[in-house]
Parts: C-alpha cells; structure tokens; sequence
C-alpha cells in the first residue's frame, strides 16, 4: 500500500531547491521589540510587529493576570453562546470610542475580521476592488465571497498614484451593474510600508456609492495623534466605512476587530461566520488590549520614538544606496529580487547578531524577495547604526 502523501517529499525538495521552504524556530523568553532570543541566541530584533514595545510591557502582564484571576483562561463558547464576557464588551466600546465610530466587534485574529467582513458584506453579484499589495487574508476574503475581484495597481507596478486611482475610477465607472461594490486596502502595506491613497479611495468610494474597507493592521497606534491609524492621520476625518484592526501589533495582545456604525457591527454579529463560529478569545487578552489602549492614549512619545527611528534609518539606506525613497513607515524593505540570495543575507545578517527576515513568494511575487526590516520604539540610535553598517557589508 502506497503512501498518499509520498507526493510531499518531491514538493518539499523543490521548495528548498528554490529557497523558499520555511522551517520552524522557537523564541525562548519574551517577545521584546529590540532583544531576543530565538534557538538559544541572542539578537537584535527588526522582525518583531510589536511596534511600540508594548508585547513585554509589565502593565499589561499585571492586566492579564488579574484577569485571570476573575475570568481564569479559555472563554469557554463562541461569542454568541456564553463566550463573551463584560470584558470583551468593555473592550468594543473602547474600540469604539479610539477608533470614532458607533460600534466595534472583536474577532479571533485580524485574519478571522478580514475573512469575515468581506464575505458578509459581499457575495455573487456583487464586485471588490482590491489593491494588488493587499494582505493574504483581504485576498483569502475576497476568493471566499463569491463576488467578482478587480485588482487595481499599486505604486510599485503604476508610475504615480494618480495612475493608480485613475486606473480605478475606470473599473469602478465600467462596473455600475453590480448590486454593491467594495473597495478594500491595507492603511499601511505589510511588507513595502507604503501608505494607501486614502483620500483619493475615499472621494471614488462617494462618488460611485462604493463601501470602503481599510485594514489598519500596521497603523493602529503608529499613526494619527491619537494613534488611530491612517483614517485618522489623514486629515482627521473619519475615512472608511469599515475600519478592521488588529490587536496584536503595536497594541502586544492577540485578536483582531471591526469597527463602524451599529448597524454594521450588528449585520457582522450575525452574518460573520469566523466570529459566529469561532470561540472567543481568551478575557485575558481583552484585559491586555485595554491597558494597550490606555497606553497608546498616555504615552504618545512612543509613536513619536517609532517615527523618528524610521525617518532616520530610511534616509541612511537610501543615502547609502541600499533602499530607495519608497517607503514611509516602521516598515522598511531591502528588495534583493531572488529568495536565495534573500535568505543567504538574513543568515549573515544572523551571523552578526541581527534578526531580519527574509520575505519569499508567496507572500511577495516572484523576483521581490526582500529583507523586511520592522523597528519598534524600543530600538537604539545604536542598534540602528549597527544594522546600517552590517547591511553595507551584506547587501552589495
């Protein structure tokens, strides 16, 4: 009797011939924004997206706690049974409230909200319009729904992000017989760490009576004075009708969220499968993702620290002529094209003391392979001035 699974030997051979087969590591201790460990050495870390070095932070471990001394760990129900407590509810009218709307729905993982949001809003018959840097759980949402997807070009394959708008007022011009329409973008791209033109999606989204959807995964508590992501930080209007969001990045907790009007978060409460089937998250990580909030609102040097890392460390890549004047955020890429070269550079960046992971298809398309620095505020001028030198020696 043959094995049914044999075929997977070949695959995986051919996966590690072309540098692209992943293998697992384990973190020993805390997941700290600038220092770990990870398979007993120490490093420098520019992978983490725990962008304001919030994941260790010893108020939030204290919330967590005492949250499970009351609440103990597992929810126990999905949320519409018996698995949401007073502290999850606390938590959505605090979203709520940050992020300027009548409403917020938790969710397991951002994924989950992704997934969730735009197969409920969104079916046959209908059409999303989707930005081509858009993360896999937006893409993975938008192959479920059923509707008809139109990718429209990002700024690394169009000249100008006029011509990218351009190129979507036509697909939305050319596609008025369909019953609702939606237009979804990250806020900030997870792996170039562009911004989305949120003003100019806005203004086609009410001129061609388009729901709008941005996922401010990467933005929450980095942009904005109040650290409500790009929908605040551009212009301070309240731009999106769907604003999802993530709890596990600058926030350090887990779980992911939606935020809009009542009648929005209502329809997802029912219509939702990944929050209608899903048990709910742990309260502890609803205690963790308040004091987060908290936080954000108290401290915002944090955002400031973040920001002024960034700037410094782009202008001194692009000085040395390792990047160019792309990206604008805590994101930073290195694009070196092929995934062997990419992953033969992250293990001598490694072998220097520097954790930065090497980015292969498929979460980038052939030929983009790239180093993805990710800086937290917790990094030193120090760490940074390091990188840059080692960068120098291994990117030539």
């Amino acid at each position: 009797m043959t094995d049914p699974l044999d075929w997977l030997d070949d695959a995986l051979a051919d996966l590690n011939q072309r540098g692209l087969r992943r293998t697992l590591t384990a973190r020993s201790g805390p997941q700290r924004g600038n220092l770990f460990t990870i398979d007993g050495q120490s490093l420098v870390n520019f992978g983490s997206n725990d962008y304001l070095g919030l994941a260790a932070d010893p108020r939030i471990a204290a919330a967590v706690r005492e949250a499970i001394d009351k609440y103990g760990w597992g929810s126990g129900a999905s949320p519409l049974v018996t698995g949401r407590t007073d502290l999850h509810a606390q938590l959505e009218q605090k979203l709520a409230e940050f992020e300027v709307t009548e409403a917020a729905l938790l969710f397991p993982s951002g994924y989950a909200a992704n997934v969730g949001t735009i197969t409920a809003l969104v079916g046959k018959g209908d059409a999303i319009y989707s930005d081509e840097l858009n993360h896999a759980s937006i893409i993975d949402g938008c192959r479920l729904s059923g509707a008809a997807v139109h990718v429209y070009p990002n700024e690394f394959s169009a000249p100008t992000r006029k011509d990218d708008l351009h190129h979507l007022a036509k697909l939305l011009n050319d596609g008025r017989q369909y019953r609702r329409r939606l237009i979804v973008t990250d806020a900030i791209f997870s792996m170039h760490g562009t911004y989305a033109p949120l003003m100019g999606l806005a203004k086609l989204a009410d001129e061609f009576d388009t729901i709008l959807m941005v996922d401010e995964a990467h933005a929450t508590g980095v942009l904005g004075e109040r650290g409500g992501g790009l929908c605040e930080a551009a212009a301070g209007g309240n731009r999106g009708n769907v604003r999802v969001g993530t709890l596990s990045k600058a926030l350090g907790s887990h779980g992911g969220f939606v935020a809009g009007s009542k009648r929005l978060i209502d329809w997802l409460a029912n219509r939702a499968r990944p929050y209608v089937f899903s048990t709910a998250a742990p309260p502890a990580a609803a205690a963790a993702a308040i004091a987060a909030l908290q936080i954000v609102r108290n401290e915002p040097e944090r955002r400031k620290r973040l920001d002024e890392l960034s700037v410094e460390l782009r202008r001194r890549l692009v000085i040395q002529g390792t990047i160019k004047p792309t990206s604008l955020t805590q994101i930073v890429p290195v694009i070196l094209g092929e995934a062997n070269r990419t992953m033969a550079a992250a293990a001598q960046l490694r072998s220097r003391g520097f954790f930065v992971p090497g980015i292969r298809p498929p979460s980038v398309p052939e030929g983009q392979s790239m180093l993805r620095i990710s800086l937290t505020s917790l990094h030193t001028e120090q760490q940074l001035d390091d990188l840059v030198a080692a960068l120098a020696e291994v990117v030539r």
